[in-house]
């Protein structure tokens, strides 16, 4: 396992397990076999209704907690400094722990403007030392610089869509300007059409892997932190299978190409669901 060292010094390893949209019941077990495999890093959120699954699953492990990189995200409907606190608070009984290792809003949510007292509730958190790291989910560059002029920690990840259709180039390099981590949701583009893009497949035969892991390394390799989402047991052990073997430049310059602007999920800037 690599991890990757985030602005304030924490570790992050750099591959993990993600848990939407998976029961409670489901969780439970995908992180269980998850943590079994090798697994160090899980990524869920207060919106998925999975905490309590997650946390029983590390609590049930063999793992130590301090060797477990535990990601969760404050939902659109809890934002404001006090109800950030509140939520903070719960999302911590859920998953029976007394720290996270990142905190993240999970959206900007513009229409509403309270993103920026919601993450001054998290550096609350983080000077208490109830969080080791914090940081946000699906920032722009307008919401970021916002934030950024209005706030004093600078974020140590922002969690954006990124996968090999919508390759997020500009933020990625903002983000390196700024030092601040990029996480990759839906990194795999849900599948489907990307895992039988013929030159992924050509890639995958040429390593012996499949064209799920030649996605994961080559993010990876682009040093984006990844969380793929898997239920099925197999799935999650092969996607971690992924420490054997390099994507030669040509082989990224291949997939670098197959960026369309396929935006999955909802832009950002405009998304304003609160329930």
């Amino acid at each position: 396992m690599r991890s990757l060292t985030l602005n304030n010094g924490v570790p992050v390893p750099q591959l993990g397990l993600g848990v939407w949209p998976l029961t409670d019941t489901q969780a439970y077990d995908a992180v269980s076999h998850a943590l079994t495999a090798g697994y160090r890093h899980i990524d869920t959120a207060h919106v998925y209704n999975n905490e309590a699954g997650v946390g029983r699953a590390i609590r049930d492990a063999r793992v130590p907690r301090q060797d477990i990189f535990l990601t969760t995200k404050l939902w659109n409907a809890h934002q404001g400094y006090e109800a950030a606190l509140r939520a903070f608070d719960a999302s911590l009984q859920q998953l029976g722990t007394d720290y996270l290792d990142l905190y993240l809003i999970h959206w900007p949510v513009p229409e509403q403007q309270l993103y920026v007292e919601s993450y001054q509730a998290l550096e609350r958190l983080h000077l208490d030392g109830r969080i080791r790291a914090i940081g946000v989910s699906n920032f722009t560059a307008a919401t970021l610089d916002r934030l950024l002029a209005r706030t004093d920690t600078l974020p140590a990840l922002n969690q954006i869509e990124l996968h090999p259709y919508f390759q997020q180039r500009r933020m990625r390099k903002l983000s390196a300007r700024q030092s601040i981590a990029t996480g990759a949701w839906s990194p795999l583009a849900q599948g489907g059409a990307l895992l039988h893009e013929p030159a992924l497949m050509q890639i995958a035969e040429q390593h012996g892997k499949s064209p799920a892991q030649v996605v994961i390394r080559w993010h990876l390799q682009l040093g984006n932190v990844v969380t793929p989402r898997s239920m099925t047991p197999s799935r999650i052990t092969e996607n971690f299978a992924v420490f054997d073997f390099r994507l030669s430049h040509e082989q990224m310059q291949k997939i670098a190409a197959l960026d369309n602007g396929g935006r999955i999920g909802p832009d950002p800037d405009t998304f304003n669901r609160r329930g």
